[in-house]
């Protein structure tokens, strides 16, 4: 026994039904482990039966040799969790060898096992009514975290350092069931920042009169971003790029500017968009704001009726519109008048897939649009460009490509909670509901009850949870139709919805004055979010003039993904957008996209085309999609064939041209045709 044995560091001890299990360390490792039980003597508690374990048996030894193990030990340890008759016993026995023994709080789950793990107050982590050690906990949390579908090493982490930080199991496996914990689902706090920036008064502004008396009944001094673009000449016709987070004042910066140039007959403004139901917003506050100094108008894409019924006028001095609605009047040749005013809100779509290349290729349309009838001569002296952006990652490179002046702004009006929990489709309508209750059972400092926008990835879905929502709530996407949104959109500014259930139409900028944002799920179609898009979304939560803080909530299904295209899974890209930093502001360029916006420069600009590739932000190869159009008989030398117009005229990449030819060759009926290639942009 002694030579098998060696050293002895710790002979622990605990009681279980009757016997005790014995465990003896040396260096932490645990030796070996044996059962004990005592017997009852003239002289009080001796060794009875002594069995060492191997494996699932037991081998019999002479009760002497647990008395050898007990005198070489260098201490001796009884569990906390060994009932005070059975301690009192182990001591009685001790004491007659003339030994001593701590009593010390140990794992229950280790002791069980036979294992020395001693605990302390700093280690103990509570499960049930008992406190295990560390090692164990984590052991049991793997195994919730395997039964609830498993997750990713980042998820897994954050919720081991919780467990570690909060010492409860069952507070964390909760989590796991929904439940919302604030201490445990906050990830961090966004705190308000605010720039020592020196208020321009609107007094001072050199603005036409009307415009002045306007501005100056509505404002005392500009916020900080719209007086560091005034400091910096955009009254005096520089191009900017302003950066700078949501809700902090960039709108007025372009309309400052814009309706400034139309009212001194510099031109009209044209204010350009990604989405309709953002285009129809804009129209709607430019109508409201300006309409007794301005004619407004929108176009949102071919016809030349609005959603609203009413005719897009060209004539107007405001021209509100989608990127594709002004691209497809240069497409086809329209005239637009004087330009004064370029403001490109959400300039940041310009990295984006399909319309990052298109509203790049816009751009130099339209370039090429004002520079033409600038140098043809007259009082015409070009336009002005701002470009608008709440989340850009390299401002400075954008900035000089697009050749503007930089106007960055980097503060937070109020601070925003940011948290994170995990559940299940069905179990995040739950949690869903009781944000959406909690919120607006609330007021903020100034008044407004808390509103949620409740960002999903589909129509369907936007319209489940609308339904299940116990207060008063509505979807919003681009498939309702424009009276429908409109009264979305003022029940939600009167305070008479407690929430927003809405897909990317909301993203991009519709003015919903939320304290929330709940992140129903984190893709967006069957695409994952951006960590652009998240931040544009995120930024949502919390005005200024309304609440006190904004709070974010992630609803992270494990292992979850919507698509059999997206590579990562939900709790995957949590991580990724909580702690990702900003993309870089880029448009790449492959051959389809390369052609597309080829096509429609020569359609445009003729043998011009080539200069207008050169002056887009992204690498365009020129010479590969001048080949392609040619032996596509898209183009005729330098000239749009009828096929080459009718594919630009539609914004069709190549393969959806070739799609269309093969489908009317083979005359199939418009209608299937329509709902053949609809099944093939799902797929």
């Amino acid at each position: 026994m002694s030579r098998q044995v060696g050293r002895v560091e710790t002979l622990f001890l605990h009681g279980r039904d009757g016997d005790f299990l014995v465990a003896v360390t040396r260096d932490g490792d645990r030796v070996f482990r044996a059962v004990l039980d005592l017997k009852e003597t003239d002289a009080g508690p001796r060794p009875g039966r002594f069995r060492i374990k191997r494996g699932s048996s037991e081998e019999p030894r002479d009760p002497s040799q647990f008395v050898e193990l007990a005198r070489r030990a260098e201490r001796i340890r009884i569990s906390q969790q060994t009932s005070p008759a059975d301690r009192e016993r182990l001591n009685a026995m001790l004491d007659g060898y003339q030994l001593d023994a701590l009593t010390v709080r140990t794992c229950r789950y280790c002791a069980s096992a036979g294992r020395y793990s001693p605990i302390t107050e700093d280690t103990a982590i509570k499960a049930d009514r008992d406190y295990i050690c560390p090692d164990c906990a984590t052991q049991e949390l793997d195994g919730e975290l395997a039964y609830a579908g498993g997750l990713t090493g980042a998820a897994q982490d954050r919720l081991e350092d919780l467990l570690l930080e909060v010492q409860d199991l069952d507070r964390i496996t909760d989590l796991l069931q929904g439940e919302l914990d604030p201490d445990l689902t906050k990830f961090d706090e966004i705190g308000a920042t605010v720039e020592d920036v020196d208020p321009v008064a609107t007094a001072d502004l050199d603005l036409h009169s009307a415009l002045k008396s306007q501005v100056t009944d509505r404002f005392e001094s500009l916020l900080p971003v719209q007086s560091l673009s005034v400091r910096n000449g955009l009254l005096g016709g520089d191009d900017q790029l302003v950066v700078s987070a949501t809700a902090t004042g960039k709108t007025l910066v372009g309309e400052l500017a814009g309706i400034d140039r139309a009212l001194k007959g510099k031109g009209k403004l044209l204010f350009l968009v990604p989405l309709v139901a953002l285009a129809n917003q804009k129209e709607e506050n430019f109508e409201e704001r300006y309409g007794d100094l301005v004619d407004v108008t929108i176009r949102v894409g071919g016809s030349r009726v609005t959603g609203g019924g009413t005719r897009f006028d060209p004539a107007a001095d405001v021209v509100v519109g989608t990127y594709e609605g002004i691209d497809h009047a240069l497409r086809t040749g329209k005239d637009l008048g004087d330009i004064g005013t370029v403001v490109i809100d959400e300039v940041h779509t310009l990295k984006e897939g399909e319309r990052g290349h298109r509203l790049d290729g816009m751009i130099s349309r339209l370039k090429h649009y004002c520079q033409t009838r600038e140098s043809a001569g007259g009082d015409y002296d070009g336009a002005q460009w701002i470009y608008l952006s709440a989340t850009v990652g390299n401002p400075e490179w954008l900035a000089k490509r697009l050749r503007a002046r930089l106007i960055e702004f980097e503060e937070r009006p109020v601070p925003i909670e940011r948290h994170l929990t995990f559940a299940d489709a069905q179990e995040k309508v739950r949690i869903e509901n009781r944000l959406v209750r909690r919120a607006f059972d609330s007021k903020s400092s100034k008044g407004y009850r808390g509103q949620t926008i409740i960002f999903t990835n589909s129509r369907r879905r936007c319209h489940e949870i609308s339904r299940k929502l116990e207060y008063d709530s509505a979807p919003y996407h681009a498939g309702l139709d424009y009276g429908r949104r409109k009264r979305v959109e003022r029940q939600f500014g009167n305070q008479d919805l407690a929430a927003v259930v809405t897909t990317a139409a909301l993203a991009a900028g519709v003015d919903f004055p939320a304290s929330q944002v709940v992140f129903d799920t984190l893709a967006m179609g069957i695409e994952w979010l951006s960590v652009q898009e998240f931040e544009q979304m995120l930024g949502r939560a919390g005005r200024p003039d309304y609440h006190d803080q904004g709070v974010v909530y992630l609803l992270v299904e494990p292992d979850c993904t919507y698509h059999n295209s997206l590579e990562m899974t939900e709790d995957e890209v949590a991580f990724k957008l909580l702690k990702g930093e900003m993309e870089d502001v880029r448009t790449v360029y492959d051959l389809s996209a390369a052609a597309e916006e080829t096509l429609a420069n020569v359609a445009v600009a003729g043998k011009g085309a080539k200069r207008l590739n050169d002056r887009m932000l992204g690498d365009v190869p020129t010479k590969r999609a001048i080949a392609k159009l040619l032996e596509w008989d898209f183009i005729d030398g330098l000239e749009p064939t009828p096929l080459g117009r009718a594919v630009t005229r539609h914004f069709l990449a190549p393969d959806d041209a070739f799609a269309i030819l093969d489908r009317i060759r083979r005359e199939m009926d418009p209608h299937e045709l329509v709902a053949e290639l609809e099944l093939r942009d799902e797929d």
